[in-house]
C-alpha cells in the first residue's frame, strides 16, 4: 500500500512540477560544466519505480530521486537497440550504419573519433569505468579517456579481471560495486585538483545473465508477476504479426524456450530487477558524493540504458527488434539548480543526442568533418524550446550471425505510426498505430486503409537512409558460437507458465 501512496505521489509531483515546464522559458544559472553520464545495460524504459507501467514492488528510489529533482526525458529512444552499436552511436553521435559498429563483434573502425577527445582538448579530464563492448578481444584503453577502467567483453558479475590504464589486475567483489568505487576514487582526484570532469561510468548490469548482489538476491521472492497480454500465441491480432516473430519464442530469445530452457520466466524477471538494484545504489552513491563534496550544483548527471529489454511482449525477451519494449530506455537527467526539479520531457530524444549535448554543455567543439546525426537537447534542459525539433527518427538493426533469430529491420517511427522494413527474410513488414494500439499488437501492413501511408512511410524511410549514407547492408565474417537451435517440433515448453493461459 505504502508503495502505492509513494509512487503516486512522486507520479504527482513530477506532472504538477513538469508537465508544461519542458516548453517554458525560465531565467537560469550558468550552465554546469561537469557531466557524469551513467549507461546501464539493458535497463527498459519503464523499469523504474516511479514510473506508471513499473512492476508496484519495484524499487529503485535514486533514480526516483533524479526525476524528482531534475527532468525525466519520457520519450527516450536508441536508434539500434544492440549493445555494441548503441554505445558507439553514443560516443559518436552517428547512425549505426555511419560509424560502421553494426554487431557486438565488430571493433571500431580505424580513424574513428570519440567525443570525449573533444574534450580533452578542451581541458577536461576524461575518466571511462566499465563496460566498452565494441570488439571482444580486447580492453585496452582507448583514445579519449585519461583514466581507464574495463574488462573484455561482456566481462562477469563477479570478482572481474579488470584493465586499469592498461595492466590488468583481479579484483574481489561485485562488479557494479568495483567500477562504482574507481570511479568516486576518480571523482575525488579530480575535485582536489579543481579540475573540470567528464566521467563516463558504463555498468555491466543489468545484461543478461542477471546476477544480482549477493546482498539482493531473493529481495523480490514471490512478488507477483502480469504477464503481457502479447505473451501468449492466441493474443488478440498474433495472426497479424510476421512468421519470425511467431517462430521467435520458441528460441533462444523467446518465451518457450528461453537461453534454451536453463531458466524460467519468473525467475528471469525477479533477478533482472535485483540485479537492477545495484544500479540503482551506484547512481545514489554518485549523486551524494557530488553533494557532499560541493559538486551538485556544478555538474550535470545523465542516465540512460544502451537499449531496451523485452519481457514477454510478442513472445520475445532480449531486444534487437523495433518493437516499443527494445528501443525505448530510460534517461534522466539532474542538475540541482540548473534543471526544475520534476520535470518531464515529452519530445524524442535518442543516444545520437548525447554527444552534441555534452560539447553543448561543456563548450568543446567537434572538428568539421566529424558528422553528427543527433542534435543538443541542452536548451530542454533549461526550460526553453527547440525550433524543428525531430517528430520521427530512423531505427536500424543488423542481422547477427550470432543470433540469426532476428533478422535485419528498418523502422521510421512518427508520433502516431511506426513502419518496420524487414530485409533479407520472405515475410511481411509491420505498421503498428501506436496512437490506437500501444502495445504493437495489430499489423496493419495488409489493412486495405492504410496502403497508402504504409507506401508514405516506406519512401520516408528510404529517403533517410539515403540521405545519411545508409543504403548498405554490411557483411561481416561469422564468429564466435551461434545460437540458433529451435525448441524441437512436439517438445512441451519448458517454462509451463508460457504459452498457454493460466485458468481464469
Amino acid at each position: 500500500m505504502w508503495k502505492s501512496i509513494r509512487k503516486c505521489a512522486i507520479c504527482a509531483i513530477v506532472l504538477l512540477l513538469g508537465g508544461v515546464q519542458a516548453g517554458r522559458a525560465q531565467e537560469h544559472p550558468p550552465v554546469p560544466r561537469n557531466v557524469v553520464f551513467i549507461l546501464s545495460d539493458d535497463h527498459r524504459y519503464d523499469f523504474m519505480g516511479f514510473h506508471p507501467n513499473a512492476p508496484e514492488w519495484l524499487e529503485t528510489p535514486n533514480l526516483d530521486r533524479m526525476a524528482r529533482e531534475g527532468m525525466h526525458l519520457a520519450n527516450a529512444f536508441v536508434t539500434t537497440a544492440l549493445c555494441s552499436p548503441s554505445r558507439a552511436s553514443i560516443l559518436t553521435g552517428q547512425y549505426a550504419h555511419r560509424h560502421g559498429v553494426v554487431d557486438n563483434n565488430i571493433d571500431i573502425p580505424e580513424g574513428t573519433r570519440f567525443f570525449p577527445e573533444y574534450l580533452q582538448d578542451a581541458g577536461y579530464a576524461t575518466g571511462f569505468f566499465g563496460k566498452w563492448h565494441m570488439g571482444h578481444d580486447t580492453d585496452e584503453p582507448r583514445r579519449g579517456f585519461d583514466r581507464w577502467v574495463s574488462f573484455r567483453g561482456q566481462g562477469v558479475y563477479y570478482d572481474p579481471v579488470l584493465n586499469v590504464d592498461g595492466h590488468q589486475s583481479k579484483h574481489q567483489g561485485y562488479t557494479s560495486d568495483i567500477l562504482t568505487d574507481y570511479a568516486l576514487e576518480w571523482l575525488e582526484e579530480q575535485h582536489e585538483a579543481e579540475r573540470l570532469f567528464f566521467l563516463y561510468l558504463s555498468h555491466k548490469a543489468v545484461h543478461a545473465e542477471f546476477e544480482p548482489a549477493e546482498r539482493h538476491r531473493g529481495h523480490y521472492a514471490g512478488e507477483p508477476l502480469e504477464y503481457k497480454e502479447t505473451m501468449y500465441p492466441d493474443a488478440a491480432g498474433s495472426e497479424t504479426w510476421p512468421e519470425w516473430v511467431k517462430a521467435q519464442r520458441s528460441s533462444w530469445h523467446g518465451v518457450d524456450y528461453m537461453y534454451h530452457g536453463r531458466i524460467n520466466f519468473d525467475d528471469f524477471y525477479r533477478q533482472y530487477a535485483e540485479t537492477l538494484l545495484g544500479v540503482d545504489e551506484s547512481v545514489g552513491r554518485v549523486l551524494d558524493f557530488l553533494e557532499e563534496n560541493g559538486l551538485a550544483e556544478h555538474t550535470l548527471v545523465i542516465y540512460m540504458g544502451d537499449n531496451g529489454f523485452s519481457f514477454g511482449e510478442h513472445g520475445l525477451i532480449d531486444k534487437r527488434h523495433a518493437f516499443e519494449e527494445s528501443m525505448r530506455v530510460p534517461m534522466l537527467a539532474w542538475a540541482p539548480g540548473f534543471i526544475r526539479p520534476g520535470t518531464v520531457l515529452e519530445q524524442n530524444v535518442l543516444n545520437l543526442d548525447i554527444m552534441p549535448t555534452v560539447l553543448d554543455v561543456t563548450g568543446a567543439k567537434a572538428p568539421d568533418d566529424h558528422v553528427v546525426d543527433g542534435m543538443s537537447f541542452l536548451p530542454f534542459l533549461q526550460g526553453a524550446t527547440v525550433a524543428n525539433w525531430r517528430d520521427e527518427f530512423l531505427y536500424e538493426y543488423y542481422w547477427e550471425w550470432n543470433f540469426p533469430q532476428t533478422p535485419t529491420q528498418f523502422a521510421i517511427r512518427t508520433p502516431r505510426y511506426k513502419y518496420v522494413f524487414t530485409h533479407g527474410v520472405w515475410d511481411q513488414d509491420g505498421l503498428y498505430d501506436l496512437q490506437n494500439d500501444p502495445q504493437e499488437q495489430l499489423n496493419l501492413i495488409d489493412s486495405p486503409e492504410h496502403q497508402e501511408l504504409a507506401k508514405e512511410l516506406r519512401n520516408r524511410l528510404f529517403d533517410r537512409l539515403e540521405a545519411t549514407g545508409g543504403m548498405h547492408i554490411p557483411l561481416r565474417r561469422p564468429t564466435g558460437g551461434q545460437n540458433d537451435k529451435r525448441r524441437p517440433e512436439g517438445e512441451p515448453s519448458t517454462d509451463p507458465l508460457i504459452g498457454r493461459r493460466p485458468p481464469s
